[in-house]
């Protein structure tokens, strides 16, 4: 089953919910190109998800915008797939 990209950035703030953390939408006016949703875990754990339609892939700007975040030191994720979350979530909450 294929879904929707705003299925995915549903079932993501959902599954971050329950996993006591929270995905509020990032929404940055003055700074194109930034990811859809901030993740926030216990912990302190962070890090930014885009989300896309399957097999849409990030435009230019926000590539830039993905290194710029990685080069701070953040974990930036592109979701296409619902599939993808939980695996997002375990690398997070296991990092260190």
């Amino acid at each position: 089953m294929s879904y929707s990209e705003k299925q995915i950035e549903r079932r993501l703030a959902l599954t971050v919910r329950a996993a006591g953390g929270m995905a509020p939408k990032f929404v940055s006016p003055s700074f194109a190109g930034m990811p859809d949703r901030l993740i926030l875990l216990p912990g302190g754990k962070a890090a930014f998800a885009e989300l896309k339609a399957p097999g849409r892939t990030p435009r230019p700007l926000q590539e830039a915008r993905h290194r710029m975040l990685r080069e701070l030191g953040f974990r930036v994720y592109v979701i296409d797939g619902i599939e993808q979350i939980g695996g997002m979530l375990h690398e997070l909450t296991e990092q260190g």
